[in-house]
């Protein structure tokens, strides 16, 4: 089994679809909401992705074929006055679970987020996610508090 991860160069029509692949079979995934993507993100997603300069998305691949996707977006944080990448969407497609293949994203974030001078990575993990809360201890995430007596953080949304 050939294991390669690259950031994904939108310019590329092999990578491009691989990015819709994922995000594709992710949102379909009840962890990922369970609907398929709309057909403004599919006409739109790419495009606006090429606009973008603080989000990068990271493609692994097994034995030539897409497995992974992590998508990525770069935040400051002002309490260590440093930047920091989150995790915003983490995809395995179905067929590739149990690989193995999150370390790999993992690891390749990481030695960016390290090249750029992070001071942290974060991400967002639905309570349910019990195999996703699993891969991610183990690679080192835990739960977020400043102070036990005020509990952990909790990730909130207002849509618009």
């Amino acid at each position: 089994m050939a294991i390669s991860v690259i950031t994904a160069n939108y310019h590329d029509q092999q990578q491009a679809q691989d990015v819709m692949t994922c995000l594709s079979a992710y949102a379909l995934d009840p962890m990922g909401g369970g609907e398929a993507l709309s057909d403004f993100v599919q006409n739109n997603l790419i495009a606006k992705l090429r606009q973008q300069t603080n989000v990068f998305i990271v493609l692994c691949y097994v034995d030539g074929k897409v497995a992974a996707l992590a998508n990525c977006v770069e935040g400051f944080s002002t309490f260590s006055a440093k930047p920091l990448i989150n995790f915003h969407d983490i995809v395995v497609l179905e067929a590739n679970r149990g690989q193995g293949l999150t370390q790999y994203l993992f690891d390749y974030v990481e030695a960016i987020a390290i090249d750029k001078g992070c001071c942290k990575l974060t991400l967002e993990v639905l309570e349910g996610n019990v195999i996703a809360k699993k891969a991610y201890e183990k690679v080192g995430f835990g739960s977020y508090e400043l102070d036990p007596k005020m509990g952990q953080a909790v990730f909130w949304q207002k849509k618009l």
